[in-house]
């Protein structure tokens, strides 16, 4: 009888440890349902993944092995890649000249690796997350890090003080080992593209078009903690090769090749550079996906010179700062005469049905100026196929990736300066902005978020400024824009100069620059355009 008991109760036991197993598991998937799904890691891993997440499993090396080998260059390869000068130059910078160690990854358990195993799925920790504007101070202060990036790309570096040539090695380097997410919650400040690194073993999957395996990364939340997630795509014998995709998702070979060249040189000069203005259809496609409905025509509206304006606003500037006797606020929007509003407006043609007369600080596709892409596409209307001549050269990297690496080695193979800066579409203040002349840098900025890039301007006008010496400056106008079509612009009569408070050397460098910006303060009726022109060509 007593025998009985204990059984019944062990399984009693055993039933509650399960019960409690499910549950957590059910809280795992809602949790990260929408990053499974998205990382495209298949269902059969989710538990098995969800167990080693929660207890830090990181078995990895009872299956796998890192191999070192020698390079063999094809030459083939090489002469269908690249000059032998440029061949030489790269021969040049290497850190062992002549020999390159490149390490695989290989299967090492007798039994393989099994696809249909739901355990076949591995944690891979990350050996630095950082945001790019912290990089170059990290590994000059955190103790290890800057020895052990350069041993993980194979630098031959044993020093005990950070030395700034390595420095320099590890951030030109580091664009061959980067990889990003982008955190989708919290303040513009926190959504910027974090970069990473994986670890020893991580880093050393090697590329193929025709992978073994696929790597995601994956964001614990319970821990709030990334990790890397490998899992196979095939069985895996012993011996055989762990590779992954570097262009994952990319179909289009002209892309794919583009998206590659950090790892496999290519000489892309042939392509034409010159961009010319996009069809109607992309614009139509961009409209489509603001959801925005156009108004229909109104007549212009004549008011008597003493009408007191309702206004209804978001605005805390304009609530604190509008004090003209003519407006008063409300707090009813549907009562309104005028709408400052920060959110989109989407319905414009409900508007000009029910409300024609009221007055918006918004203008139906105002995209088309205010945000960086279609500004310098319909830029090209007055410049032609090199855009105008007020804008500097600029490409859509999720557009013009191939256009703008033959324009780079052109530049390259004629000597002329190769400086650019990185934007991302619809952000200010500088934000996930930069700049450098390092090609893989700029290429590997299209997997974060959406950018241009544009020529950086290298010789601007500088103001000499006492104590300091010669720094960049800006002048800040505002415009008024009250109608397009007839056009009729206002200029304020004040204008602001801002002056840089750091000396412009001649190393380009993130720290220092000032920005060339288009802000957009709405209010009234009009749109506040805060033009900056910080760089002038002499």
């Amino acid at each position: 009888g007593t025998r009985g008991i204990m059984e019944t109760s062990e399984v009693e036991k055993d039933t509650q440890e399960q019960n409690k197993e499910e549950e957590e598991f059910k809280h795992f998937i809602d949790l990260h349902g929408p990053a499974l799904k998205s990382s495209r890691i298949p269902p059969i891993y989710w538990k098995s993944l969800h167990y080693k997440l929660a207890n830090e499993i990181f078995d990895a090396g009872h299956v796998f092995g890192i191999m070192q080998v020698e390079q063999v260059e094809d030459e083939q390869e090489a002469e269908d890649g690249e000059s032998d000068e440029e061949a030489q130059e790269e021969e040049r910078k290497k850190p062992n000249p002549g020999v390159e160690l490149v390490s695989k990854v290989l299967v090492t358990s007798e039994n393989g690796l099994q696809a249909t195993d739901p355990t076949s799925v591995f944690l891979i920790d990350h050996a630095w997350t950082y945001r790019v504007e912290s990089a170059r101070q990290q590994l000059e202060q955190v103790p290890g890090l800057l020895q052990r990036m350069a041993s993980l790309m194979h630098f031959d570096f044993h020093g005990e003080y950070p030395d700034e040539d390595v420095v320099e090695q590890v951030l030109e380097e580091m664009w061959k080992y980067n990889q990003t997410y982008q955190l989708s919650q919290g303040t513009a400040e926190e959504k910027v593209p974090v970069w990473y690194i994986m670890d020893e073993f991580g880093s050393q999957v090697q590329h193929s078009d025709e992978p073994t395996c696929s790597m995601a990364p994956f964001f614990y939340m319970p821990e709030q903690i990334a990790y890397t997630i490998l899992w196979p795509l095939q069985d895996l014998a012993n011996g055989d090769e762990v590779t992954r995709d570097y262009a994952y998702g990319e179909s289009n070979p002209l892309i794919r090749k583009c998206r590659l060249l950090p790892w496999e040189l290519a000489d892309m000069r042939a392509i034409s550079p010159f961009t010319p203005e996009p069809s109607d259809l992309y614009y139509q496609s961009i409209f489509q996906e603001n959801k925005e409905t156009l108004p229909r025509p109104t007549e212009a509206q004549v008011y008597p010179k003493d009408k007191i304006f309702k206004v209804y606003t978001e605005m805390r500037q304009v609530l604190a700062n509008l004090k003209h006797p003519q407006f008063v606020f409300t707090d009813k929007e549907e009562e309104a005469d005028i709408l400052m509003l920060y959110s989109h407006i989407k319905d414009y043609r409900k508007l000009s049905e029910e409300r024609p007369h009221v007055l918006l600080n918004q203008f139906p596709c105002e995209t088309m100026v205010t945000v960086k892409d279609c500004l310098a596409s319909v830029a090209r209307r007055v410049g032609g196929t090199e855009g105008a001549k007020w804008l500097p050269r600029t490409f859509n990297l999720k557009t013009e990736l191939p256009q703008f690496i033959s324009h780079y080695q052109q530049n390259q193979e004629r000597g002329q300066d190769n400086h650019w800066i990185c934007k991302p579409w619809n952000l200010a203040r500088g934000l996930d902005t930069h700049i450098t002349n390092n090609l893989n840098y700029v290429i590997r900025q299209r997997e974060s978020t959406p950018k241009v890039v544009c020529k950086y301007l290298e010789k601007p006008v500088l103001f000499e400024r006492q104590e300091v010496g010669p720094v960049k400056f800006d002048i800040r106008y505002i415009v008024l824009l009250r109608s397009v079509q007839p056009l009729q612009l206002y200029a304020y009569n004040v204008f602001w100069l801002r002056f840089s408070n750091r000396y412009l050397n001649a190393v380009f460098t993130s720290s220092w620059h000032n920005l060339i910006e288009v802000y957009l303060l709405r209010g009234g009726n009009c749109i506040f355009l805060f033009l900056m022109i910080p760089n002038i060509l002499q």
